[in-house]
């Protein structure tokens, strides 16, 4: 019969692939940004990822088990899709806003893939791994958010701009803010 601590390290070794295939997907996104800023987020993630990896090292051994690297299909087809986004959009108004949307797919499956981690090593009981589970999974969300602000302040504005100059003389465009509201807000609270 499987275990929690079966599925624990099961998907340890899914992410710890992931993780692997990250360091090497985010120079090529890097290379494809053409804003500054994006740029330099992904070499700074990459760096981060990097770190992730030894991390990851680090709460196998928490567990007691060896690091071992599992195929995951998930990051597999999220990297694809990334790549034939940076293909289609290359030289495009739109490719830094299908780069980050790209990139914020695979932070949402980090988040989601993390954030059940944590919780196993922790009910599981071993706080050494939920610990480092837990400081990987701040620095997804943080990079999540920065990907979210440099889409909101230049790449889905510089996307929209061609859309904009085809719509001429019909008035100024409106910029409507979106984004997640707080759980106590949309509770009613």
């Amino acid at each position: 019969m499987k275990t929690l601590q079966n599925l624990l390290l099961d998907q340890l070794e899914d992410i710890y692939y992931a993780e692997k295939q990250l360091v090497r997907a985010l120079p090529k996104m890097a290379k494809a940004a053409t804003h500054g800023d994006l740029k330099q987020a992904f070499q700074s993630h990459l760096k981060e990822t990097e770190g992730h990896v030894t991390k990851v090292e680090k709460a196998f051994k928490a567990l007691g088990e060896k690091a071992t690297a599992r195929k995951c299909d998930a990051i597999v087809g999220l990297i694809k899709e990334a790549d034939e986004m940076a293909s289609d959009h290359k030289g495009c108004p739109t490719i830094n806003a299908a780069l980050i949307a790209a990139a914020q797919k695979v932070e949402h499956y980090e988040i989601a893939t993390y954030g059940s981690l944590r919780e196993w090593a922790e009910m599981v009981g071993n706080d050494d791994a939920a610990d480092i589970l837990q400081e990987i999974l701040d620095e997804e969300k943080a990079a999540d958010d920065t990907l979210t602000e440099l889409a909101r302040a230049h790449s889905n504005p510089a996307a929209n701009s061609e859309n904009e100059s085809k719509e001429k003389g019909n008035g100024p465009t409106t910029i409507r803010r979106r984004g997640v509201r707080p759980v106590a807000s949309r509770l009613g609270r």
